[in-house]
């Protein structure tokens, strides 16, 4: 199995946010920065079979560019596990909600995404910027150990 994890884009800056945070949006430069990733995600064919997203609106909106573009609303599921506080034990979770998928994108946020792809490829720190877009195979998900095939910034996918 193939987990994609994708960091949502650049958000309104929490300090200039009048609301909560769980409804903190993206900026304008972080939809269109996350449109023309968007479209480099589409032409990279990961042959998704869902797409998972936090259910802060960041995270939200981020999945739904990346939706849209590559046309897969109708595999778009919102699952708190991969809120504020994802480590681990939630990514094993959301892997078993989804026994038949072969390719999943995670959409969600820090630190507990690179906490989490660390701790599965053997302990790595991971640096992983808004919008960062990182790959790790499973062989056996349930055991929680993977590989990390490849991490891409955000500045090379919105070439």
């Amino acid at each position: 199995m193939r987990c994609y994890f994708l960091r949502h884009g650049i958000a309104v800056d929490p300090e200039q946010w009048p609301g909560k945070d769980f409804d903190r949006p993206l900026t304008g430069e972080g939809r269109a920065r996350m449109g023309r990733e968007a479209k480099t995600i589409a032409e990279l064919d990961l042959n998704l079979d869902v797409i998972v997203t936090s259910p802060l609106e960041r995270a939200k909106q981020t999945a739904a560019i990346v939706a849209e573009k590559l046309k897969l609303q109708d595999r778009l599921v919102e699952d708190s596990r991969l809120g504020l506080g994802f480590e681990p034990s939630r990514l094993g979770e959301v892997l078993r909600a989804h026994p038949g998928a072969g390719a999943m994108l995670l959409v969600g946020h820090e630190p507990g995404m690179s906490l989490t792809i660390g701790r599965v490829v053997g302990g790595a720190r991971i640096d992983f910027k808004k919008g960062s877009l990182a790959c790790v195979s499973f062989t056996d998900p349930s055991s929680l150990t993977g590989e990390l095939a490849w991490l891409v910034p955000p500045k090379l996918l919105a070439l």
